[in-house]
């Protein structure tokens, strides 16, 4: 049985380490969040909004979340890190930029008695707890989807993978994943690592892929988000590949599940994310208060600087054409009529998705 040292000052649950976190803090609390980047819709559409609203009904609508986002910036985000650590809030929620350069204002945070939960990617550092999803697990979704499709020959086609920035410890877990399955299954043509996220760079990188490959050498595409996927085939397009290769891509980016629906993107990965913003404020409220983190989390997993830290890792869910209205209309991420815009409507009654 877990012992409580919320008393003491320590913080209890699956591992974790001591931090300064107030037992007597009630529901007037302060959870800083800061965020990467705006390229990616997910950040500023749904995991802010939701962690604000959890936040507001787990405190009685007392608590408060100041929110920044860093614009892909690093030294961007360690300037708002200090400030939410000058201005004293109770919890931090951190989804680094880059894992390594966050680390020096982890340490700040702890050191002045401000838990931090990394979220969505593991920072390096002192942290106190981790919330995201099986990120290796995500590859292998893209991996086998993108071999299946290919067909029964899928050895003798040609792959580009699109992977993200080397700043972003989950894009290495993808990239590990989506491997671990596609070894001696596929070719691959060429593999990139797309600077900053940036669907400019995925544009770039493509067209110089197809310009080695050629137009007819692309079988198919992973690429390791939507926004990346969405140069890639602008890129094919422009290049006038037709038809598209399938392209797999993650976070079910409106744009990109409409790009499905309409053929032009074969698969994207959706994490729940309101159980993971939920998962965090849950954890952030937690925190704040001194209060143990053990019903939470229910593993734990180590960074280059920690070991044994608290975490939640959920499951992500492999979303096609056939299965959009049972994942993510279903789970009240959009609906049918955000998805079927007029242009759409047949496709979308192809695939059972009329209103």
């Amino acid at each position: 049985m877990a012992v409580s040292l919320v008393g003491c000052g320590v913080v209890d649950g699956i591992g974790g380490s001591e931090t300064k976190a107030s037992p007597t803090k009630g529901d007037d609390l302060t959870v800083g969040l800061l965020l990467p980047e705006t390229e990616n819709t997910r950040y500023e559409k749904f995991d802010y909004p939701i962690i604000r609203d959890e936040v507001k009904k787990l405190t009685n609508n007392k608590g408060t979340v100041v929110y920044a986002n860093a614009a892909a910036s690093a030294a961007k985000q360690a300037t708002q890190l200090q400030k939410m650590v000058d201005d004293k809030v109770d919890v931090l929620l951190v989804d680094a930029v880059d894992s390594k350069a966050i680390a020096p204002g982890v340490q700040k945070a702890k050191d002045a008695g401000i838990p931090v939960i990394a979220y969505d990617r593991l920072a390096e550092g002192p942290i106190d707890a981790y919330v995201s999803f099986d990120n290796e697990l995500v590859g292998e979704v893209q991996g086998k989807a993108l071999i299946s499709e290919l067909g029964s020959n899928s050895a003798s086609k040609k792959i580009i993978m699109m992977n993200g920035s080397v700043t972003d410890p989950n894009a290495g877990w993808f990239k590990r994943g989506a491997l671990s399955v596609l070894d001696g299954k596929v070719k691959i043509g060429r593999s990139y690592d797309t600077v900053d996220w940036q669907q400019s760079n995925a544009y770039a990188n493509m067209a110089s892929a197809i310009a080695g490959l050629g137009a007819n050498g692309v079988d198919g595409v992973l690429a390791a988000n939507d926004n990346l996927a969405t140069g890639v085939i602008s890129a094919l397009r422009a290049a006038g590949v037709s038809p598209l290769p399938p392209v797999v891509g993650q976070d079910a980016d409106l744009a990109a599940v409409r790009r499905i629906v309409g053929g032009e993107q074969y698969l994207t990965v959706y994490k729940p994310f309101k159980s993971e913003a939920r998962a965090a404020a849950d954890m952030a409220v937690a925190l704040a208060r001194g209060q143990s983190i053990a019903g939470i989390a229910d593993t734990t997993v180590d960074s280059p600087t920690e070991k044994d830290i608290p975490a939640v890792l959920l499951t992500p869910l492999s979303v096609t054409a056939g299965n959009i209205k049972d994942t993510l209309v279903k789970d009240g991420l959009y609906t049918v009529g955000q998805i079927c815009t007029p242009n759409l409507r047949a496709a979308c009654a192809k695939v059972g998705l009329s209103p």
